[in-house]
């Protein structure tokens, strides 16, 4: 979908000043904790995401990782920590909460399936996930720091996992057939809107995360996919950017 370049109204702005089709600042770092094998921070807007990735390593015995052995992959294990200072409200979310564990779950899946877990038999990778601030986004910032994680750390995967949230001008209850899609809610837009979380592998449109929240009318949902896809492919551009420049600067010191 091509950039609106357009004059915009002051009252077809979004209450951050975005147009319906842009993403807000989106910056990243790697390599930000020298203890872990790979490390990313990130930031997408006022969501702000630290993750560390640990392994291969060698994996654990019996339960559910004993099966994973020996079927001769590494294993992925992810664990969200979300600060209780994170939010407005200030609360503390317990090791079971049901939105973090579909989270866990969601990003063990996407990842499982794009590394070459072949590769790394009797093995586990583990993934930590430390949420600072939440302001929207929060599962697609997730992934976009893993990816970054994950690339530091040197493990091979076919290519980016990248997501954007894409939503609706308007309720379910409205009914509105007429409404337009958002790229990139913040967290007073999610809070009134319904949206979807896509994820896709690297700049195509292949679509390997796809999670909703929210009802919406059915025929306002190939709209805010298509929305979310193009907003895919400028994430994946910036972030290619960060592991450009990173790897220059790596450079720069072995020369």
């Amino acid at each position: 979908m091509p950039l609106d370049n357009s004059s915009y109204s002051l009252a077809l702005l979004r209450l951050d000043g975005r147009r319906w089709n842009e993403l807000r600042r989106l910056s990243a770092q790697i390599s930000t904790q020298a203890a872990a094998d790979g490390s990313s921070y990130l930031e997408m807007g006022n969501t702000k995401i630290i993750c560390t990735v640990d392994g291969p390593a060698e994996g654990r015995r019996g339960g559910a990782g004993g099966s994973e052995a020996q079927s001769g992959e590494a294993q992925v294990e992810v664990n969200i920590n979300i600060a209780g200072f994170s939010g407005v409200e200030r609360k503390k979310r317990t090791r079971g909460d049901k939105r973090t564990t579909e989270m866990q779950l969601v990003i063990k899946e996407a990842f499982a399936s794009n590394l070459f877990t072949r590769l790394y038999p009797h093995s586990t990778i583990y993934i930590s996930l430390h949420v600072l601030n939440q302001d929207g986004s929060l599962l697609a910032a997730c992934l976009n720091a893993t990816t970054l994680a994950l690339i530091d750390a040197g493990i091979p995967m076919s290519d980016y996992i990248v997501a954007c949230t894409a939503g609706s001008t308007s309720s379910y209850s409205a009914n509105d057939e007429n409404a337009d899609p958002l790229l990139d809610l913040n967290g007073l837009e999610e809070q009134e809107l319904p949206f979807l979380t896509v994820g896709t592998v690297g700049a195509t449109e292949e679509v390997c995360v796809l999670a909703m929240e929210t009802r919406v009318q059915i025929q306002r949902l190939e709209g805010m996919l298509a929305v979310g896809i193009d907003g895919c492919k400028q994430v994946k551009r910036i972030l290619d950017g960060v592991v450009r420049a990173h790897g220059k600067e790596v450079l720069k010191k072995t020369l």
